[in-house]
């Protein structure tokens, strides 16, 4: 069976720190991540496509763009939480412990909430490391992402 697929790549800025870690991620610090959406598809739309890239980029990028880019993304255990929430600083809360796989998964659903036919989503937190989270089964590695000048000129 044929499959067709599209992959939008989106840059942000985000902190965290890991509850229960111990290694130097324990400690805030920040990250100049890249995600990697894809969408998958047995099928063409009228227009020929899985979907419209800027409907990704409206949509998904969005979404990250007003909920993570560029605040502490915190585990709602994390006791750090109640005081940087008292001084009106930008945090975003997760259930779990915000890993890149807890990022990968928690953007993963809200591309799946909106209609979109996500199939991956990758987490670069560096350009060496990557986490992945998928509802199919394991395919081929993660992909590097391109390098940011070019990213830029494909947005």
């Amino acid at each position: 069976m044929a499959v067709y697929s599209v992959t939008k790549t989106i840059s942000f800025c985000y902190g965290h720190r890991l509850l229960n870690y111990d290694g130097k991620c324990r400690y805030l610090h920040g990250h100049n991540g890249t995600v990697e959406i894809e969408l998958s598809s047995t099928t063409l739309d009228a227009r020929g496509m899985v979907r419209d890239f800027g409907e990704i980029k409206e949509t998904i990028q969005g979404w990250i763009d007003r909920e993570l880019d560029h605040k502490l993304v915190l585990c709602r255990k994390d006791p750090v939480l109640p005081v940087l929430q008292e001084r009106g600083e930008p945090v975003f809360v997760m259930e779990a412990n915000p890993t890149a796989e807890a990022i990968a998964e928690l953007i993963f659903n809200y591309a799946a909430s909106q209609g979109f036919p996500v199939t991956e989503v990758r987490v670069w937190e560096t350009d060496r490391s990557v986490a992945a989270y998928s509802q199919a089964p394991h395919r081929a590695q993660p992909r590097r992402p391109r390098s940011r000048s070019r990213a830029a000129r494909a947005s």
